[in-house]
């Protein structure tokens, strides 16, 4: 969640971050489960952005501190294939793989040097050792997928305490305003971040986790570790670790302080921030946080993509029907009726409607539908 207007952040919020992703292709290789590393997309568009500007998030020039209408990022053109909203920043890629930045600065998220909010707040490119074919955006950092399968972060991650860093570098850690190389020991195949975790999924099935664990978003460290006032300190939450899972991958989500998995047989895995049951996962004992992968109520399929709020998550099925569960407070839901949603439900003005991509801020929803349609689902009310 974005600081005050006028105000950077100053300590940890969580952020709405919504990405542009695919779900990896399987290859057939006689019984070998491995993924593809996706292309460039190739249907192109323009940027429009809208809501508040006091840092330069919305690319349209220092002087912008908000819009309520969708106005056009002109300086990017018209060849822009995916686009993710950060915190304070945002993300986009355009037809060639670069990765172009705007917004916030303070600990590195643009990826690039900037001298003042001019520079901020007008997109520029970053400069990387390849073309990259995914990008994924958290609270303070930034990731990108090169078409080689390498990935690439920048910014920081941060925690109750404050900024954790980024990645451990001997026995240190601070956040990186150019992109480091992950240290991941396969070939990746997607990137997803969470506010302030990043999720790594391999050719061959694996994920590895890095950033925060407090509320069990990597799902590979017990509660008592997954803290910077463990035993092992940062060491164990900022260099990239593997997660125990029974069956390989096909595809991952992340948001907020959650991760969704989506294996090779269909089901729907998830770990981290469940106190609205957010994550499918019902009983007193799951109520509030779940540190290893655990098996969803979701029905058994090809899910599109699943997006996590603050408190509720939104995912579309292989049909494109769109459905909700978490907290239905403001709305954000769509479900038409008051009370929260400990399984998925149908949002009801959507049933008519085939979704390919869904997205969830703090406390709304959105989706684009197939001829095009983007939908602001839930306006919220300040509070």
């Amino acid at each position: 969640m974005p600081a005050a207007r006028g105000v950077k952040r100053t300590a940890s919020k969580a952020s709405a971050s919504t990405e542009a992703s695919s779900v990896p292709k399987n290859k057939k290789k006689r019984g070998v489960f491995q993924l593809e590393i996706p292309s460039i997309p190739t249907k192109t568009g323009r940027v429009y952005t809208c809501g508040m500007g006091d840092v330069g998030q919305l690319g349209l020039g220092e002087d912008i501190m908000e819009t309520t209408k969708f106005k056009y990022v002109s300086s990017m053109g018209d060849n822009m294939v995916a686009v993710c909203a950060g915190g304070m920043h945002t993300v986009a890629l355009d037809k060639d793989g670069v990765v172009w930045t705007f917004g916030c600065n303070d600990e590195g998220a643009l990826g690039r040097p900037t001298s003042g909010d001019s520079e901020e707040g007008t997109p520029g490119t970053v400069t990387l050792p390849g073309k990259a074919v995914m990008i994924s955006a958290g609270d303070s950092h930034t990731a990108a997928l090169l078409e080689n399968g390498d990935v690439y972060a920048w910014g920081s991650f941060r925690d109750s305490h404050g900024s954790m860093g980024l990645l451990m570098s001997g026995r240190s850690a601070a956040p990186s305003k150019t992109p480091i190389r992950l240290s991941v020991p396969e070939t990746a195949a997607q990137v997803a971040s969470g506010a302030d975790h990043l999720a790594v999924l391999t050719t061959s099935g694996a994920v590895y986790t890095v950033g925060c664990g407090e509320q069990g978003q990597l799902g590979r460290l017990s509660q008592r570790s997954a803290s910077r006032d463990a035993r092992q300190g940062f060491s164990a939450l900022l260099v990239p670790g593997k997660v125990t899972l029974k069956s390989p991958i096909s595809a991952i989500w992340a948001g907020y302080h959650a991760t969704f998995a989506l294996d090779s047989s269909h089901t729907m895995l998830a770990w981290g921030l469940n106190n609205y049951s957010q994550l499918g996962i019902t009983g007193t004992k799951n109520k509030t946080a779940l540190y290893m992968p655990s098996t969803t109520s979701f029905p058994s399929g090809a899910w599109r993509h699943v997006a996590c709020g603050q408190h509720h998550s939104i995912a579309s099925d292989e049909r494109g029907a769109a459905h909700a569960l978490g907290r239905q407070e403001y709305g954000r839901l769509g479900l038409e009726r008051d009370g929260d949603a400990e399984t998925l439900e149908l949002i009801p003005a959507l049933k008519n409607h085939t979704c390919v991509s869904v997205a969830c801020g703090t406390s709304n929803s959105f989706a684009v539908t197939d001829n095009g349609m983007f939908i602001i689902m839930f306006i919220v009310k300040s509070v």
